[in-house]
């Protein structure tokens, strides 16, 4: 299975992605392992940006491909109603049925005060990351982040929600989701709302 957590920039799917990965003896692709390369080579969004990021994004979601399909494999980005964002989902949605992998979505939130906070965390400064809270005013404002085409979605509020707590909600999700489908060793703690 794929689950990909789609949020906007500084809500927390790095940090939960980890914890996710770790707890699921899977792999964590972060959008960031893709995006990187292309940030330290070019302008932001410049042709060769968008040819670098491409280039990076199909070489690695070969990877994802090529893994055995009991391995799980989270992924992140901030896939918004724009033309880049369209086509990034696309090409996940893709990827998921080339390997023949369950896509499931959760969509993470967190109040706009709060994304604020976090967005100007420590550590969010390498490469590419929005540090800025104005900028992720506007872009929440502008932007509605994607969610369909998924096997599955879970919309989930984290504005309370430590980043442990945040993963412990999506595992149970995802065990009332499709208990087969979790691997052995995890325990759900009941369904989620």
């Amino acid at each position: 299975m794929i689950i990909h957590l789609n949020g906007y920039p500084g809500v927390g799917k790095l940090t939960v992605g980890r914890i996710l990965a770790q707890r699921l003896n899977g792999r964590l692709l972060d959008n960031h392992a893709i995006y990187d390369v292309a940030f330290a080579l070019a302008d932001f969004r410049s042709p060769s940006w968008d040819l670098l990021a491409r280039g990076v994004r199909d070489v690695a979601f070969n990877g994802v491909e090529a893994l055995p399909l009991d391995v799980p494999v989270v992924t992140t980005n901030a896939c918004s109603d724009s033309d880049w964002g369209r086509e990034m989902w696309q090409a996940m949605l893709d990827m998921a049925v080339r390997r023949g992998s369950k896509f499931l979505v959760v969509s993470m939130a967190c109040s706009p005060e709060e994304n604020a906070r976090r967005v100007q965390s420590e550590g969010r400064g390498r490469g590419g990351k929005m540090t800025d809270p104005i900028a992720l005013q506007a872009y929440r404002k502008n932007w509605a982040l994607l969610d369909t085409g998924g096997d599955a979605l879970l919309r989930l509020d984290c504005t309370q929600l430590s980043a442990e707590a945040a993963a412990l909600a999506i595992l149970d999700w995802l065990a009332s989701y499709r208990q087969a489908e979790i691997p052995t060793g995890i325990r759900p703690r009941g369904p989620v709302s």
